[in-house]
């Protein structure tokens, strides 16, 4: 039960703040360049936006989380079943960010979702 709670955080908790950060992106706009001032401005436009700090929130959580996880389970069970996040950040691209998803791209999230439903049976973490 705990790794399934925190296999949930770090998925959601993880996705969520990629998502969060995109977002506050979004609406700094494209960034051209790498030069240090380019990037630094960039950096404390976003910083200015509340969901740059939830999305920082949420990742920090997500690996402290992951970090937890991994004192429990096998590696080789925790970054295949992580993989969810594909199929989070795919449904959360569609519906926060308004991004098309296509059928193709739904394709593979089953994929990766059946993969993960795999590991997790080999795991002995059974449904029953």
């Amino acid at each position: 039960m705990r790794t399934a709670l925190f296999l949930a955080i770090v998925v959601l908790a993880g996705t969520s703040g990629e998502i969060a950060v995109t977002y506050a992106m979004k609406h700094v706009g494209d960034v051209h360049g790498f030069a240090p001032c380019t990037v630094l401005r960039a950096l404390g436009r976003a910083f200015r936006l509340p969901a740059m700090w939830l999305g920082v929130a949420l990742i920090a959580l997500g690996f402290f989380s992951m970090l937890i996880l991994l004192s429990w389970e096998n590696v080789s069970f925790v970054v295949p079943a992580t993989s969810l996040s594909y199929a989070v950040g795919a449904l959360g691209a569609q519906v926060v960010l308004g991004e098309r998803v296509s059928r193709v791209r739904w394709m593979g999230v089953l994929l990766v979702i059946l993969g993960v439903v795999l590991v997790w049976l080999g795991e002995g973490h059974g449904v029953g």
